[in-house]
């Protein structure tokens, strides 16, 4: 199918309130499992995973933590505002999170026609008081500024007063338990603000079970953003803006993803794009090398360490996964660089 016939209504579907499960089970381990073989659909429990899947598989998980990012404030009329903290204005989340007097972020407002630009919201944390101001409205989002005083990071006054964002397609309010609950067991890396659903059913015992049967494990970052609440309104898929999302992948990682020689199976959409987005990257890296582009035939400037949305439409696949993991390892050994790629996912990733 061509990509430019694809319409937004060839997504949707119905879904039934009563078909949504609005909390985990107890054991996420025994979780409803959907299988497909030899065509025919079935139905087993997560625990049951391991007897699904080719033997030697090498499984990705996105390790990225969830961030209590969403702050409810109250003016002195009462109108309450929720400011829904999605990712840093001009800074890294790890820069942003240990900050100890102020950082900027871009957000979500709720009742934001109550939130005036000359407003200035108050959230007394402790010993700590919280400031919240609006910088810019823009399009679809609002840069907000927060100001405290006391010293303590940005990260431990989300932990104290913020709650978990949890999917609109829950219809529900957050409550205690979904702090932990709404994380996956691997869950290490701050600052998504949406987990890697497909991840919340393993559990510790099961994935030291897969390794017992012989299969390999390996973690990179995706920092889920903006762009998982951001309402797709063009007809077209290829006229919507996708919203950049950044990993973190480690030379171990790279290394297994080079050399492994059974299947390679991504757990979930957030490892399937950031796999899709490392091997695009590499084709961007090696056609800067060559000094020359594919798509207009002469030298070409960009960004080597970022994807367009539209970047794997244009760049050549001829490199071979071991080649293109390989190509990255290089990259970053010869550049003495931090093994952090900044990336916009592209299309295909929809």
């Amino acid at each position: 199918m061509n990509r430019h016939s694809l319409q937004a209504s060839d997504f949707s579907y119905d879904l039934p309130e009563e078909r949504i499960a609005k909390y985990p089970l107890a054991d996420r381990n025994k979780s409803k499992l959907l299988t497909y073989k030899g065509g025919e659909i079935g139905e087993d429990v997560f625990s049951n995973l391991s007897n699904h899947l080719p033997p030697n598989s090498l499984l990705v998980f996105n390790d990225t933590k969830v961030l209590s990012a969403r702050l409810q404030f109250q003016k002195e009329t009462g109108a309450k505002i929720e400011v829904f903290c999605l990712e840093p204005h001009d800074a890294t989340v790890e820069q942003a999170l240990t900050s100890t007097r102020s950082c900027q972020w871009q957000c979500m407002v709720g009742n934001l026609k109550r939130f005036k630009p000359t407003d200035v919201l108050k959230l007394q944390i402790a010993d700590t008081l919280l400031s919240c101001k609006m910088v810019k409205r823009q399009d679809q989002y609002v840069i907000v500024e927060f100001e405290w005083e006391g010293g303590i990071e940005f990260s431990r006054i989300l932990e104290e007063v913020g709650q978990i964002p949890l999917p609109p397609y829950l219809n529900r309010e957050a409550e205690e338990t979904d702090a932990e609950t709404y994380q996956t067991v691997y869950a290490k890396t701050d600052g998504a603000v949406a987990a890697p659903t497909a991840g919340l059913h393993f559990v510790p015992e099961q994935l030291e079970a897969l390794q017992a049967a012989g299969h390999k494990l390996a973690y990179l970052t995706l920092y889920v953003g903006a762009g998982t609440f951001r309402q797709v309104k063009a007809e077209k898929l290829v006229d919507h803006d996708m919203h950049s999302e950044r990993i973190v992948v480690g030379q171990k990682t790279l290394e297994q993803l080079a050399n492994h020689e059974g299947p390679i199976i991504p757990v979930g959409t957030t490892s399937l794009r950031s796999l899709e987005s490392l091997y695009w990257l590499a084709a961007k890296l090696q056609l800067e090398a060559g000094g020359r582009s594919q798509e207009e035939g002469h030298s070409h400037s960009f960004n080597a360490l970022a994807l367009e949305q539209n970047d794997a439409y244009k760049l050549s696949g001829d490199l071979n996964r071991k080649e293109a993991f390989n190509y990255l390892q290089n990259h970053l050994d010869s550049n003495l660089q931090s093994p952090t790629f900044n990336l916009q996912p592209s299309t295909s990733s929809l």
